[in-house]
C-alpha cells in the first residue's frame, strides 16, 4: 500500500469490499492496514473523490451492519459448542 496516494488507496479499498463484500475488518486485515484508515478512507474520504463508488460501498458496509448481530451469534454459538460438547442423554 506504499506508494499510492490517499485517493488511490480508498478507491482501491471501496472496489476490494464491493466486490467482495468483505467487512472493514477483513479488509484491513487484507491489505495490511488499520480499521480505522479503511473506515475514513470509505466513508469520509471517498465521497468527496468518487461519489458513486461511496454510495456501492456505503450499501456494502450498511449491510454488513445488519448482519453484525447474526455473525456474532453464530461466532458465539460456535466458541461454546467447541468448549462444551453436548452429552449424552443416557
Amino acid at each position: 500500500m506504499k506508494n499510492i496516494s490517499i485517493e488511490e488507496r480508498a478507491c482501491m479499498l471501496a472496489q476490494y469490499i464491493i466486490d467482495s463484500k468483505d467487512t472493514v475488518r477483513g479488509t484491513a486485515k487484507k491489505f495490511g492496514i488499520s480499521k480505522s484508515t479503511v473506515h475514513k478512507d470509505v466513508s469520509e474520504r471517498l465521497i468527496h473523490i468518487n461519489k458513486v463508488l461511496a454510495l456501492e460501498v456505503r450499501k456494502v458496509l450498511d449491510e454488513n451492519k445488519a448482519e453484525r448481530h447474526i455473525r456474532g451469534g453464530m461466532a458465539t454459538k460456535l466458541k461454546y459448542s467447541r468448549e462444551c460438547p453436548k452429552r449424552d442423554a443416557s
